[in-house]
């Protein structure tokens, strides 16, 4: 195709390799993640370098950089400090507290107070969940990888699922299209909802 472009991510910068990912690779679900930290101070921060793994068992990944500042992010320090965590997925009515809480602030302010939203008590880990959010998975670290730059990767084993009512059919497990309204991430302060969707022939059931 006349025009193509063809790029040696090894010829690129940092910046403009995260340009092209950020991109490209949309929309992406966001990991809006909780923790105390060591001194009580309710700390939660949203990450779109982030998937679900695997069912069985059942492991999310998520990826860290370090701060603007090159410090380490202060959701990775209560993670390494207590090898849990919690993340909270975002919804439509929750995204400009997303948004707002990924402000970096000093680690003795709370995202919780700056963002408006509510701690509420896990039941399997010491971290709080987000009150206001449709689902949270509480985690347990299952395994770390550290990456050049700063990098890491934290997969978490999920121990229990909290969803608000109507979002999971207790019965079938099915999660509902009506009362789900989940929001990912694009890039630079963008966003999309899930709204339109379709079907093709010959899928699978799910």
């Amino acid at each position: 195709m006349s025009g193509a472009l063809d790029l040696r991510f090894s010829e690129l910068s940092a910046l403009e390799r995260y340009k092209l990912l950020t991109g490209l690779v949309i929309p992406r679900p966001i990991a809006w993640i909780s923790t105390w930290n060591a001194n009580g101070v309710a700390n939660c921060a949203p990450f779109s370098f982030f998937n679900a793994l695997s069912e069985d068992p059942p492991l999310c990944i998520v990826s860290f950089g370090p701060r603007g500042d090159g410090a380490l992010k202060h959701t990775l320090k209560n993670i390494r400090r207590t090898g849990e965590f919690v993340v909270n997925l975002v919804d439509e009515a929750t995204a400009n507290a997303m948004h707002l809480s990924s402000e970096e602030i000093p680690e003795e302010e709370s995202e919780f107070a700056q963002a408006g939203l509510t701690p509420a008590p896990a039941l399997l880990v010491k971290h709080p969940r987000i009150a206001e959010a449709p689902a949270s998975f509480e985690c347990r670290l299952y395994q770390r990888l550290e990456i050049r730059g700063g990098r890491e990767l934290i997969l978490g084993e999920i121990l229990l699922l909290h969803a608000r009512a109507g979002v999971v059919d207790p019965h079938t497990k099915r999660v509902s299209e009506a009362h789900y309204r989940p929001v990912g991430r694009l890039y630079a302060s963008r966003y999309c909802t899930t709204r339109q969707r379709f079907n093709l022939p010959g899928a699978l059931p799910d």
